[in-house]
């Protein structure tokens, strides 16, 4: 069988990573990006059923009913409905979103029809997966208003050109009672109440609804609808994607294919699952720069992970970019630096990432922020009163709450640089309690006033610079 272009970037790919290219700097990452382009968008319906079964298992923490009924599947050789539903219960997604995404991506390009399903009904319930309380429901304003950019933050993951794009109160908002009724007692109560936090909620008193216990349930009516043959979504969503499975045999369909990915941890390694409320993600919406910073921040035990689940590296190629750290022939920061620019890329394009790369780079690399390139700005005249939170957070938008700068500022994080231009540096730590004086008074006390023309000042929050001007 002729090699497809998939093959080549296979080839090409590997021989660029042995040949050990600087990444940090250079041209060598353009070209890895490149190739990676390349893959994103790939023919795979070339592949033999078993190799795309692997692409696909590869990335999936648990394949349903097993990865032999999805080779038998794949090898049918008809295209496949392929479901992946997202309730619009916030306005952001991340990259904890994109793993099934990716997933979504690669059977699109395997010539399977990809129904992206916004569950306009189900998020006015409120998935009910892992809380302990209940979910506020939302509006018909508050699920639209969520919505408003869903399509652009997801689009570069996989074609909207060729996948469906649809909301479940199609189907969902003209059912009757009668037909709901049918679908009901054909499913034992048992199924639902199966669920542990279910048993712990109900243990403890807290609250739990009769929309919430049949969540599953309207669920998997849109797999009955689609009559989908594949399914993705996220681990925490196994037992509503089984009960998707136990709804389609019941009204005599074939039961679907469940990939379900991993969850992604967030970028500050404590093994919490990336949430925008605990400030450890990185959004879909973020710029370039932003994005590229936050993943050269995240821990560096997280880099296997994200390597396997936010790239389209294979298995093999990051166990090989890894043995090449553990050798000492490759730096860590260099492989880092591959898995931000790789990501951005997807979202923003390559040029993009690199230019990411070069800003980072010269900002956190140099010795000295003088050097760094045009940076975010205050000036101490017009926002003397505000305290050093509020210029981080309200003034330059640097940080998302005084809370994190409080935080960073316990942690030894927060500090006043001083450049001359002889070539002098000065650092000034901070404390918790600084950060919430007021920047007159900080830069009073440390005879700081202003810049003067042989002196620059920087206020320095973890990663984020904000130049004194």
């Amino acid at each position: 069988m002729a090699a497809t272009a998939f093959d080549r970037t296979v080839t090409r790919l590997r021989e660029l990573i042995e040949d050990e290219g600087e990444l940090r700097e250079g041209p060598e990452l353009g070209r890895l990006l490149g190739l990676l382009a390349e893959r994103r968008t790939a023919d795979l319906s070339g592949l033999p059923p078993a190799r795309q079964a692997d692409l696909l298992g590869a990335r999936a923490a648990q394949v349903l009913p097993g990865t032999d009924r999805l080779a038998a599947l794949l090898a049918e050789g008809r295209p496949l409905t392929v479901k992946f539903g997202i309730d619009p219960t916030g306005a952001d997604v991340h990259l904890g979103h994109a793993v099934p995404m990716i997933l979504a991506g690669r059977l699109q390009r395997m010539g399977h029809r990809v129904v992206f399903l916004v569950g306009d009904i189900t998020a006015r319930i409120g998935d009910p997966s892992g809380r302990s309380a209940e979910r506020p429901p939302l509006t018909e304003e508050d699920v639209l208003r969520n919505l408003a950019t869903y399509r652009q933050q997801v689009g570069p993951f996989f074609d909207f050109a060729q996948a469906e794009f649809r909301f479940n109160s199609e189907w969902l908002a003209p059912m009757t009672l009668p037909r709901f009724l049918d679908v009901l007692s054909r499913l034992p109560a048992s199924a639902a109440l199966q669920r542990e936090d279910f048993r712990t909620r109900l243990a403890e008193g807290s609250g739990l609804t009769l929309a919430e216990l049949v969540y599953s349930v309207v669920m998997a009516l849109d797999s009955v609808e689609v009559v989908a043959d594949v399914e993705l979504g996220g681990l925490d969503q196994l037992l509503n994607l089984q009960m998707c499975r136990r709804v389609m045999a019941a009204q005599g369909q074939r039961p679907e294919v469940v990939l379900a990915t991993g969850l992604i941890e967030g970028t500050d390694g404590t093994g919490a699952k990336m949430s925008k409320s605990k400030n450890n993600f990185v959004g879909l919406a973020f710029p370039a720069e932003e994005m590229f910073g936050r993943l050269m921040s995240c821990a560096d035990r997280l880099l296997p992970d994200y390597l396997r689940a936010l790239t389209e590296l294979l298995d093999e190629e990051v166990e090989l970019l890894l043995r090449q750290v553990d050798d000492g022939r490759r730096h860590p920061m260099a492989v880092k630096t591959l898995l931000a620019a790789a990501v951005t890329a997807t979202v923003h394009g390559a040029d993009a990432a690199l230019a990411a790369r070069d800003a980072f780079r010269a900002r956190y690399s140099v010795r000295r922020f003088s050097a760094a390139g045009p940076l975010p700005a205050a000036d101490p005249a017009a926002h003397g009163a505000a305290t050093l939170g509020e210029l981080l957070v309200k003034v330059a938008g640097q940080l998302p709450s005084l809370n994190q700068v409080r935080r960073v500022a316990e942690a030894g994080g927060l500090k006043l640089v001083v450049e001359t231009t002889d070539g002098g540096q000065r650092t000034v730590p901070l404390t918790r309690t600084d950060a919430d004086e007021r920047l007159r008074v900080v830069l009073g006390t440390h005879d700081l006033t202003r810049p003067t023309a042989t002196r620059r000042i920087f206020l320095r929050c973890g990663r984020k610079v904000l130049e004194l001007t």
